[in-house]
């Protein structure tokens, strides 16, 4: 018998309740999501990984602990910015428990980094990406026409940078044309309203009537929520597949887009835009005046270029034949002139060795008597020899001089300077018998100094 029967107490047993794995799973996750339908945690993202049907998995954590983390993709599709690895946030949400692991998680309906805003952080996120496509390169971008005929403008109808743009065109340039693509400036619609203005004129090359030369995107200032449609990345690769050059006209001078980079020209407002897209009527007057200037000028020089090419032309021929005579004779009077001080100088060697020799020789005798007869003999040897060599030089100076003179009297030049003339014919032949041209026949004649150009009146040749 047992203690509790022998005092008379009587102990009933409390039924067990067993558990399925599921069913307890599910019971904490219901208690938990009623429990916390919406908290608020903050932490440092990471093992971050997006799934191809958009949604994204990362943990949350800190110093102690850490948390698993979903988002689905129809909240995932309404961030202003991208996830990453070690970016401190703020998320919003339920927390629940992933059956399938039997872990707590977050089911994330809303993320906001700290220390700066989301849409900042979009931003910079999409400037890079598109910085490392090429897509801000200067060699893509394609020049703005000097003058449009007409300008293709997407923006609000109702917006004031239409009318501020309107009238600097009408003041600036009052015949150019303008197409206004009614378009969303701000808003939810407006990125995909103004690509749409963008295919639309690039589309419309096709027909005449519509067809513009150079597209304008034009809004006000604004806030950077209110500028936030012309940061989208679909925005912003439809300027950079636009086949017409794109100037961005969006907000004031300190306010940055993503299109200003992928634009081929950023204004930094509407007006400024309008000013850029065209010249005023002094400016093309005064390009065309210069453009005229510069033209006259290369005409004038190649005209001079076509006359010197024609003396020269002129000149060839039988003076050309003679030049080339004259100057084979100045080479080798070149030559002969070298190798006379060629041969100079090896006799001067000759006679310093020789003197050379004999002084060793005198040093192997002390004799004063021998001595003084050979440096009396050396000396008279030294006076024949610089006689000699005198001797030889003025002899080749005097050839030298005499084969320059026979030549100087067998240039044409010579001949000519006595008053006689080269006549050639039409064709540049020298003219050595009448009998080669005719009455009418344009000939010319090169005198001492310059030419003269004639006309055949009678010939005979007799």
């Amino acid at each position: 018998m047992s203690f509790a029967d022998q005092l008379g107490f009587t102990f009933q047993q409390a039924p067990r309740r067993i558990w399925t794995v599921q069913d307890l799973v599910s019971a904490v996750r219901t208690q938990l999501e009623r429990e916390y339908t919406d908290v608020w945690v903050q932490g440092e993202i990471s093992n971050f990984r997006p799934a191809e049907s958009g949604h994204l998995y990362f943990t949350l954590k800190d110093d102690g602990a850490q948390l698993r983390v979903v988002m689905f993709r129809l909240q995932a599709r309404l961030l202003r910015f991208r996830p990453e690895n070690g970016l401190q946030i703020i998320a919003r949400g339920r927390v629940t428990v992933y059956e399938g692991r039997g872990e707590l998680q977050l089911s994330a309906e809303f993320l906001e980094p700290r220390g700066a805003g989301a849409l900042q952080i979009a931003f910079e996120q999409l400037k890079a990406r598109l910085a490392a496509e090429g897509l801000f390169e200067q060699s893509r971008k394609k020049p703005i026409p000097l003058l449009p005929r007409r300008i293709g403008l997407v923006t609000s109808p109702r917006g004031a940078a239409l009318h501020d743009i309107l009238n600097v065109l009408h003041r600036r340039h009052e015949t150019v044309s303008v197409l206004i693509y009614p378009a969303q400036v701000q808003g939810e619609a407006a990125a995909g309203e103004v690509a749409a203005g963008i295919r639309y004129f690039n589309r419309a090359v096709r027909d005449p009537k519509t067809a513009v030369d150079v597209i304008v995107i034009a809004r006000g200032g604004g806030s950077a929520e209110d500028l936030a449609a012309f940061n989208n990345e679909q925005l912003a690769r439809a300027v950079a597949e636009s086949k017409l050059p794109v100037i961005s006209a969006v907000g004031h001078e300190t306010d940055f887009t993503i299109i200003d980079f992928v634009a081929d020209l950023r204004a930094p407002t509407p007006s400024a835009a309008a000013e850029m897209v065209v010249q005023s009527k002094q400016q093309v007057e005064e390009l065309v005046a210069g453009i005229h200037s510069r033209l006259g000028r290369a005409v004038r020089y190649r005209i001079l270029l076509a006359r010197h090419a024609l003396g020269e032309l002129a000149q060839r021929g039988a003076l050309g034949r003679l030049q080339e005579l004259v100057n084979r004779r100045q080479q080798r009077l070149d030559d002969l002139n070298f190798r006379l001080l060629t041969a100079h100088r090896e006799r001067l060697r000759q006679f310093r060795r020789r003197l050379d020799d004999a002084g060793v020789r005198l040093q192997h005798h002390d004799l004063p008597r021998r001595l003084a007869g050979i440096g009396s003999e050396l000396e008279t040897r030294g006076r024949e020899v610089a006689a000699t060599v005198q001797r030889l030089l003025l002899e080749r100076r005097r050839r030298v001089t005499q084969v320059t003179e026979r030549l100087n009297d067998l240039s044409p030049l010579r001949v000519l300077e006595r008053g006689y003339a080269l006549v050639f014919d039409e064709a540049g032949e020298l003219v050595k018998d009448a009998a080669q041209v005719s009455s009418g026949q344009q000939i010319s004649a090169r005198l001492s100094r310059g030419s003269i150009a004639a006309q055949v009146t009678r010939t005979s040749t007799k």
